[in-house]
């Protein structure tokens, strides 16, 4: 036998060998089943992927083999017995290990803008909570925020399990980490949150077609957006118009054309302002830019250090610059305008803060009662006062409005959700509610729908869910008025008591007049924990603030009765956000008192009265029912 022959079989070998290696290789596991996964415990595991057809796919996890066979069509998948929590451990899949998995509680965390809000948006009040984090064992996935309108997709497009750690906290939902914390802290547990929010969303883009079928508008709107040329046209001519807005803005600009970043800009003649404020208030109302400047003088300690600027909110779009130098830029109203500013910007003596904002409809402000500041070494410079401003332009028309797709209804639900249903979880959080205030009567019907669809999908008959009642928000009116906030809330109410195992964490006491997205976000946590302590860990606590039941009517008397175990009221002065309708419909605020284990309520201007209200306001700033634990009541009103 020749020694070229014995070459040339070798490599047959190696051939086929390499071959049967790449044949192996072709399983496919979903981005959810990967290295750092929490797997729910006391549940039976699926664990499914793809392969070549009637390929054998062998798992082997804590020293016990599983099989299975891929159908004609690829796709595969096998239980694995319901396991307790711990970890550590290694699962294979063929040739594919996967490292560092943990069994506990795994959590659907879904929503609007405040359950995507970041822990680095919170930095100013939790900067030693972000320093500091260090929790292997509270781990989070957050999916890729994209949208589908042809199918529900089978799997997800990106993603991956990320603990807990100084670096990654940054990104995770405020909200589902000081869940999350509080659980481990409690059950001694990893907990697992998936994180599938979009700011802005409505209730139906989290909804498939099946579960809108009472609502054929909606049905209309997913059927109409199925169309990707559409799309594409649509987001061009967004564009285009909003690029030939924003490029006449910027030629008519004279502070562009001027250069009134530079600090020698003469702005002695410019006209003053006492900020936070609008100058609309003083120029009327106009969309287009302004410029203004702000002069700080500082010590010599401050002189090339490193240093936080805290410009609250402005509304709409800003490009700040010290000394002439960039420092920062926010192209819409609602994130704060917190900018580092680098080394050897700063000098001994006069600074000059040049802020141009651009609005493109409504007020243009510095929004009120949010901080303003400059911070070196610890030591604040306070930015409020007076300020230089002056008109760069003015345009004829607001700015267009954008299309914002990814809105639509079904969309965020096929792309967003329902790659997650072979995924076992505990349970679900839903913060969401603000996009749907336009019309507030439909959501109790929307939410009970949307949640029975879920538990359908996981296949989970009770699964737990939590929801945050909308937070207050705007300014308090001094009138007892109507409000589609209050509404929803109330909607949200009816739900979590009419709907089995769903628990609400009221939130009228933890929201900021001045900003849709307060940054109390770990109260929120901590009671959205607490309701998961009753309803999914079955402890025996109080997780509710009083919760109405019914009324009863004695001359010019209310008589409010309660929830047993949530009618032992916290004691107060006076008891405020009550409100009573006589027989021609009127309402008027109302005196209030604890009497036991009801609330009495009147007026001396309802002889009469029909309903009671409380709370009901878009910021309802002075209700102060709540129990003795110090959880507030929910708003609600007494009509059906």
């Amino acid at each position: 036998m020749t020694r070229n022959f014995v070459f040339g079989i070798l490599l047959v070998i190696l051939f086929f060998s390499g071959l049967s290696t790449s044949i192996l290789a072709k399983v496919k596991l979903p981005i959810l089943v990967g290295d750092g996964m929490v797997l729910q415990r006391n549940q039976k595991i699926k664990i499914w992927g793809t392969a070549d057809a009637s390929e054998k796919i062998k798992v082997n996890f804590l020293k016990h083999n599983y099989t299975t066979t891929a159908d004609q069509n690829g796709n595969w998948y096998l239980y694995l017995p319901s396991m307790k929590a711990g970890g550590p451990y290694k699962m294979q899949i063929n040739d594919i290990v996967l490292n560092d998995i943990l069994i506990g509680d795994v959590w659907l965390a879904s929503g609007q803008s405040n359950m995507e809000l970041p822990m680095y948006r919170l930095r100013t009040i939790c900067g030693d909570e972000i320093k500091h984090a260090n929790n292997p064992n509270i781990r989070f996935f957050t999916v890729p925020q994209k949208y589908n309108f042809k199918s529900p997709q089978a799997s997800l497009d990106g993603g991956v399990w990320e603990s807990t750690t100084s670096k990654t906290i940054n990104n995770f939902s405020a909200v589902a980490y000081f869940f999350a914390k509080d659980l481990n802290a409690k059950y001694n547990i990893p907990i697992g949150i998936i994180n599938a929010s979009l700011g802005g969303s409505p209730i139906q883009a989290w909804m498939d077609v099946e579960s809108l079928k009472n609502y054929p508008n909606y049905v209309a709107e997913a059927q109409k957006w199925n169309n990707d040329d559409l799309i594409k046209s649509t987001e061009a001519n967004d564009k285009s118009l909003s690029d030939a807005w924003y490029a006449e803005l910027n030629q008519s600009d004279i502070g562009v054309n001027q250069n009134w970043v530079d600090n020698s800009v003469n702005y002695a003649d410019w006209k003053t302002i006492v900020m936070p404020d609008s100058w609309e208030n003083q120029e009327g109302a106009f969309d287009g830019s302004v410029w203004l400047k702000k002069e700080i003088i500082l010590p010599k300690s401050a002189e090339g250090k490193s240093a936080f600027l805290n410009l609250g909110r402005i509304k709409d779009a800003d490009e700040t610059y010290i000394n002439g130098v960039k420092v920062g830029n926010i192209t819409y109203e609602y994130p704060p305008r917190w900018y580092s500013i680098p080394e050897s910007i700063l000098k001994e003596g006069k600074n000059i803060i040049t802020v141009r904002v651009i609005n493109g409809s409504g007020k243009g402000e510095f929004v009120a009662d949010k901080p303003y500041y400059l911070e070196v070494d610890g030591q604040r410079f306070d930015l409020t006062g007076k300020w230089f401003y002056k008109i760069g332009a003015k345009m004829k028309q607001m700015a267009p409005g954008q299309t914002f797709v990814r809105w639509k209804s079904t969309g965020l639900y096929n792309a967003m959700i329902n790659p997650l249903i072979s995924f076992g979880i505990k349970g679900a959080l839903w913060y969401q509610g603000e996009s749907n205030t336009a019309k507030p009567t439909e959501y109790q019907d929307l939410l009970t729908t949307l949640i029975s669809d879920w538990r359908s999908k996981f296949q989970q008959k009770n699964m737990p869910f939590l929801v945050v009642q909308l937070a207050n928000f705007m300014e308090p009116k001094k009138e007892a008025l109507e409000s589609n906030w209050a509404e929803l809330r109330n909607q949200q109410r009816k739900v979590a008591q009419e709907v089995p195992n769903v628990g609400l964490a009221v939130a009228i006491d933890l929201g900021e007049w001045n900003d849709i997205h307060p940054l109390d976000k770990k109260s929120v946590g901590q009671r959205l924990a607490l309701q998961a302590e009753k309803l999914a860990y079955s402890s025996n606590i109080t997780a509710d603030g009083p919760i109405y039941q019914s009324v009863k009517f004695e001359g010019n008397q209310a008589i409010i009765s309660f929830k047993n175990d949530t009618n032992d009221f916290e004691k107060v002065d006076v008891l405020k956000g009550f409100s009573i309708k006589n027989k021609e419909g009127k309402w008027y605020w109302a005196n209030a008192k604890i009497l036991g284990k009801t609330i009495v309520v009147s007026s001396d201007n309802v002889p009469d009265p029909v309903a009671v209200r409380y709370a009901w306001a878009d910021n309802p700033d002075t209700a102060n029912l709540r129990n003795n634990k110090g959880l507030p009541a929910s708003p609600f009103t007494t009509e059906k």
